[in-house]
């Protein structure tokens, strides 16, 4: 397996750039989780941060790899779909079961179910107003 001192300048410079860049946004949201102060507030700084460096640090990997073995290493890819599409799923279940545990225990900052039906009214009432607008009325 080919070592990296056989890596050229350019691909070096592109893969640090990459590495650095997914690390800081890593950061960046590390920090996010660890300064906000709610549940709430510090689910999208960590999402976000992570999904975003790590696709940083893949295409560093990527890079590296593709240079080094003189064939395209593209199965990194599935690492940042894997992730992409995970990390969105996971906040909302978070966000669901908190909004849910928080209802339950009656937490006064959390807004108050709305019933369908009255969702449902008032969308109808709006469409209403709507066509007679519309229909000069």
């Amino acid at each position: 397996m080919p070592h990296a001192a056989d890596l050229p300048l350019w691909a070096a410079i592109l893969v640090a750039a990459f590495l650095v860049i997914g690390a800081g946004l890593t950061l960046i949201g590390s920090f996010g989780f660890w300064r906000l102060r709610s549940f709430y507030d510090r689910v999208h700084a960590p999402t976000l941060g992570t999904s975003w460096g790590t696709g940083g640090i893949v295409f560093a990997s990527m890079i590296y790899f593709t240079v080094l073995e003189l064939r395209p290493v593209v199965h990194e890819i599935l690492i940042g779909i894997f992730v992409t599409v995970t990390m969105p799923v996971t906040l909302m279940l978070l966000a669901r079961a908190a909004i849910y545990r928080d209802r339950a225990e009656q937490n006064p900052d959390v807004p108050a179910m709305e019933s369908a039906r009255g969702r449902l009214e008032e969308a109808s009432a709006g469409s209403e107003t709507d066509s007679r607008l519309q229909n000069g009325i």
